[in-house]
């Protein structure tokens, strides 16, 4: 009896509380070139070539400082190993990508998929 009573208490407790998970899922794969918004008077767009990235299967990623893995979740993505550990970049579109600034709001830096 005693347990059919925790049983009861703690699934009305998950009833009361609903979960706070978004989807995982995955950026298209290929190349991510990555640049900076120049100005009208020189160039429309700086290319950051170190920023730059390709996404492959199974939540991983490569650049030329080596390999790691992401995760996706919503619209942020998490680099979460690798050489880009840690970086944020919240996703505006299919195919791009747009830095996270340290307040959350979004940064300059723009990556889009070249291929």
């Amino acid at each position: 009896m005693r347990k059919a009573f925790i049983f009861t208490v703690a699934a009305a407790q998950l009833a009361i509380t609903p979960a706070q998970a978004q989807m995982l899922r995955t950026m298209p794969h290929g190349p991510y070139e990555c640049a900076l918004p120049g100005d009208a008077s020189r160039e429309a767009w700086l290319p950051q070539e170190k920023e730059s990235f390709r996404i492959a299967r199974a939540s991983r990623y490569r650049n030329d400082q080596g390999r790691g893995t992401y995760i996706l979740k919503g619209d942020e993505l998490t680099f979460t190993a690798g050489p880009k550990n840690g970086e944020k970049l919240r996703r505006t579109g299919t195919n791009e990508l747009r830095s996270i600034n340290e307040d959350g709001s979004t940064g300059r830096l723009i990556c889009v998929r070249a291929g």
